[in-house]
């Protein structure tokens, strides 16, 4: 499997980079296929909640996040997080595929600070992923308010 395309390597740049309104990138099977390739399906500049939208209960998607955040007046943070989503009514042979799956997508959107697995859009939380970009990030500048 090959996930080096310029299509998602080009997303994946526009994500990472602090000059793009581009803040998310999903990749995910192409509908109605039965082709184990993953492709990019959508980009946005509308953070978590835009994403949200395009999760689907009976799919798998991998999405990547840049999050904004402050730890105080001067302190600007800009994290990114992997999100591996397994949607609750994912067939078995596909959630199956995941363990593999994800591992390439690893190597392509390797620069991330926090990796979740998640089945419901309520665990994509903007406020309990920057509580774990905080802890992964070391120091707490937020006298551990999360």
């Amino acid at each position: 499997m090959s996930l080096s395309t310029p299509e998602i390597l080009s997303a994946y740049d526009l994500v990472r980079s602090d000059k793009s309104p581009t803040n998310w990138l999903l990749l995910s099977n192409p509908p109605s296929s039965t082709s184990q390739q993953l492709v990019l399906r959508a980009t946005g500049e509308g953070g978590i909640p835009e994403l949200l939208t395009h999760l689907s209960p009976s799919e798998v998607s991998y999405a990547y996040v840049r999050i904004q955040y402050a730890n105080d007046a001067e302190s600007v943070r800009v994290k990114f997080a992997l999100i591996i989503w397994i949607g609750e009514q994912t067939k078995v042979m596909r959630k199956a595929r995941v363990s593999i799956e994800s591992g390439e997508v690893k190597k392509v959107l390797a620069h991330h600070s926090v990796c979740l697995q998640v089945s419901e859009t309520k665990e994509v939380n903007e406020e309990e992923i920057v509580k774990l970009l905080r802890k992964a990030g070391g120091a707490d500048y937020n006298g551990g308010r999360g």
